[in-house]
């Protein structure tokens, strides 16, 4: 997963434009909206019964959100063999010809692929946000969303590869310090190219970083304890210094959906959106957030079976 300080420099020289490869572009609509739909931890077993729930939550999501994108935040397979998984599990998304952005989780290469191979089966499939990857394993990437009457970039949208754990020194891996200073060059970047102003953006990423943990009024269902990384690599302080980041969205606590504020960025969880192959003690659904053009703020909130919406929030009267 380690990634080399010149990958970062190679962003920062095509990161003032909108990206031109075969990638679908992304665009606010006539009422200034983009709609996110967040599926976290599905842990998906291909035709295992105990998946059904989860396929069944999605299908029911998708139809009810009608999301202008969909972000999946890591652990999306729990079991061989992970190119059926991947498959079938996105075709549900394809069909729909909905483009989607992964972050993997720390559980994704455990089976018999790679993320590497993954990543490359994924940019396969129609609607996938990855870039080309050239020599980078699972690299760190951006998606721009443009503005609804231009092509001038209106929000953007950091995914980032959060790694996995650490078996000799029992720990999960904390994001790397060459993902910090891709970031921070990248976000100096695309401020410099929007007259100095920083670009309004969201963040996403599988495993919650040590900010999460902050004793701060909570919103939502706090069931577990944080499972984050011992060690902080400042991720969030550079999020800070650029000043862009107004919400990050991460997994991989079944039991948490919760969203705190930290110094005005909005730290959330997703909603466990899986099955039963896993551990989970609240019933499935997803996360929804809703970014606004021209502005600093976006809101957001859970969907559960039945349409059922909860904890609904508005960013810009956090701060």
């Amino acid at each position: 997963m380690k990634r080399y300080f010149l990958i970062a420099l190679c962003a920062l020289a095509c990161a003032c434009t909108s990206v031109k490869d075969n990638r679908p572009v992304l665009r606010f609509d006539e009422n200034g909206e983009f709609r996110i739909l967040q599926f976290t931890d599905l842990h998906y077993v291909y035709k295992d019964s105990r998946s059904d729930i989860m396929l069944e939550r999605m299908e029911e999501l998708l139809d009810f959100e009608k999301p202008d994108l969909v972000v999946f935040t890591g652990d999306l397979i729990y079991a061989p063999p992970a190119d059926s998984a991947y498959l079938d599990m996105l075709s549900h998304i394809t069909r729909r010809g909905l483009p989607f952005a992964i972050c993997f989780g720390n559980h994704d290469d455990n089976w018999d692929k790679t993320n590497t191979e993954l990543y490359d089966l994924v940019r396969t499939v129609p609607g996938n946000l990855f870039p080309d990857r050239g020599d980078n394993p699972s690299p760190d990437y951006t998606v721009e969303i443009l503005s609804h009457g231009s092509d001038k970039i209106a929000s953007l949208l950091w995914l980032f590869d959060s790694g996995t754990y650490l078996y000799e020194y029992k720990m999960y891996e904390p994001v790397h310090t060459d993902q910090v200073c891709w970031y921070y060059q990248t976000s100096k970047a695309y401020t410099a190219a929007n007259g100095g102003e920083p670009v309004p953006s969201l963040a996403f990423l599988h495993i919650p970083f040590p900010e999460y943990r902050a004793e701060l009024p909570r919103v939502g269902f706090y069931g577990e304890p944080v499972c984050d990384p011992e060690l902080n690599s400042g991720l969030f302080n550079a999020m800070l210094e650029c000043g862009d980041v107004m919400g990050v969205f991460c997994g991989h606590d079944h039991n948490n959906d919760y969203t705190i504020n930290n110094r005005g960025i909005m730290l959330a969880y997703g909603r466990y959106s899986g099955g039963d192959t896993v551990y989970n003690d609240i019933p499935n659904g997803g996360r929804v957030i809703v970014l606004k053009e021209n502005s600093r703020s976006f809101s957001t909130w859970v969907t559960l079976k039945g349409g059922e919406r909860i904890d609904y929030q508005e960013y810009s009267r956090m701060q």
